[in-house]
């Protein structure tokens, strides 16, 4: 368990409870349904179109397949790596925060939050699938990755993340992008050169 004292991070306590109670309770259900996965189903759908249109078939689904493998991996390493690892504790969670929490649904997740898996995700997506279409799309990468600050930003209003939870999210999932896009780069390259 890592050590979350000092004032470096009763900082970061301070600033979550000033952007988590700064929340106006008519914005609830729209953040609420903004960390959700329902409401963004049209955007993986128009994302994947995207994908093909932009790539054809067979890149298409070599870019999918990649696509896949990063979700896994930004998910899976935000959980195993990171909240198992340093443990801790999510705002809604934390004792020395009792009562400051404005925690707008009644379950608050997990027990550790740092990283925040929806931060990792989110950042993961919009930086692969962003910098995958640049050249057809060049708007594509910042519109994503401020959907992806929108999300993450929704769990600190939401009550059970702290910014650097976000922040940490936001840069392992641009790390692992970063690191995909180079070895799905040589892919799609090598099997350009077979064809």
């Amino acid at each position: 368990m890592a050590n979350f004292d000092g004032p470096f991070w009763e900082s970061d306590r301070e600033l979550f409870v000033s952007l988590n109670n700064a929340g106006f309770e008519s914005l609830d259900g729209f953040m609420l349904a903004v960390s959700g996965t329902l409401m963004w189903i049209p955007l993986y759908a128009i994302l994947v179109f995207l994908l093909f249109k932009a790539k054809g078939t067979r890149d298409g689904i070599i870019s999918l397949a990649w696509v896949v493998v990063l979700i896994l991996l930004c998910d899976q390493l935000s959980v195993h790596a990171f909240k198992e690892v340093f443990e801790r504790l999510r705002p809604c969670h934390e004792p020395l925060l009792e009562g400051q929490v404005r925690l707008v649904k009644s379950h608050c997740g997990g027990q550790f939050g740092f990283v925040s898996s929806h931060a990792t995700n989110t950042f993961g997506l919009a930086v692969f699938v962003g910098r995958i279409l640049k050249d057809k799309y060049k708007w594509l990468l910042a519109a994503l990755v401020i959907w992806a600050a929108l999300v993450s930003y929704s769990r600190i209003w939401l009550g059970v993340h702290y910014p650097m939870d976000i922040f940490g999210g936001a840069v392992l999932g641009t790390v692992i992008a970063t690191l995909l896009l180079r070895i799905s780069e040589k892919t799609l390259n090598r099997g350009r050169s077979e064809s």
